[in-house]
């Protein structure tokens, strides 16, 4: 096992995977904690990942169950703190209410939906590819990520989002 080529490995797919963890619902700091898990639990296995015919699929399936079975254990509600971090330097506004408006489009969609767009979209699987991640039929794939475009093309705040452009 080599630890070279896993951190040459997390080192090229660390932001990608952070952000498909912040599609997935996690906020920033959730998701660099569920990505650093999901790599752990990948280092654990790693002649096995690295065995695998698509590696960035078995991390995605991983990230996904470690996603999963963390919604399942704790409660996600607000949690109190004495002090409150400092905010950023950097100004985002412009983007804030796109952001806002497809996160909330996609917080709709149910959990299997949401998953195919973030993997079909974003990471840019292939059917074949996400039906190995979910561990589905392609057919499977297909009808979740047609009911989840179809709905995300009704959603209200998407309509208003491309109508502003």
């Amino acid at each position: 096992m080599s630890t070279d080529d896993f951190s040459e490995y997390v080192a090229a797919r660390w932001p990608s995977l952070v952000r498909s963890a912040v599609l997935l619902g996690c906020t920033h700091p959730e998701a660099e904690d569920l990505v650093q898990t999901a790599l752990e639990r990948c280092l654990l296995k790693w002649g096995k990942v690295q065995a695998a015919d698509d590696r960035d699929a078995y991390v995605h399936r991983v990230l996904i169950n470690t996603f999963l079975s963390g919604r399942r254990r704790r409660w996600m509600g607000e949690k109190p703190t004495a002090t409150l971090p400092e905010p950023a330097g950097i100004d985002h506004t412009t983007s804030i209410d796109d952001t806002d408006a497809v996160l909330r489009a996609l917080d709709r969609l149910p959990s299997d939906q949401r998953t195919a767009v973030v993997l079909r979209y974003y990471t840019h699987l292939s059917e074949q590819q996400m039906a190995s991640v979910l561990d589905v039929a392609a057919g499977t794939v297909k009808s979740r990520l047609s009911r989840a475009v179809k709905a995300l093309a009704q959603d209200p705040d998407l309509a208003e989002l491309r109508g502003s452009r």
